[in-house]
Formats: structure tokens, sequence, C-alpha cells
């Protein structure tokens, strides 16, 4: 389990499929809304739309399955 922010509302959502949600193949992840009192229902999120409580996005390799295709930064720039 793990809970994580939904960007389009702020609201904490708590996600149980960790392998779907750190599967680069799959776009979004069934979770539940925590805001008020009662846990919401499931629902179907975008993993796009989620970020970790720190405000971080999930990392690359969750979200995108080319994701070693990309260009790397060098040190240097990425210092910058």
């Amino acid at each position: 389990m793990m809970f994580l922010i939904d960007s389009r509302f702020g609201d904490l959502v708590r996600v149980e499929d960790i392998d779907s949600l750190m599967s680069p193949v799959t776009s979004e992840v069934m979770a539940r809304g925590q805001a008020g009192e009662e846990e919401q229902d499931w629902a179907a999120i975008p993993k796009a739309q989620l970020r970790f409580p720190s405000g971080e996005a999930l990392p690359l390799c969750w979200t995108d399955a080319n994701y070693r295709q990309h260009p790397r930064r060098s040190m240097e720039s990425a210092s910058r």
C-alpha cells in the first residue's frame, strides 16, 4: 500500500496494487481517495496525475516503458 497525491485535486489517495503502480506499461492505477471522514470509492487515476506527498513526480521508470531511450542528462547540465 502506498499513499500518493492526486495532483488534479490535491487529495491523498491510497494505492494497493504496487506492482501496477511500478509497471511502466500501465498508464493508470486503481486508488481510493482519502479526503473526508470516509474512504472514497475505488477509481482509476492516470499515473501522470500522481505525485508523492513531497510533491515529487513518480519515477520515469514507473510511467514510461521506453525510459531507457531518453537522453541522459550529464552531471554538468543537472547542476545548472
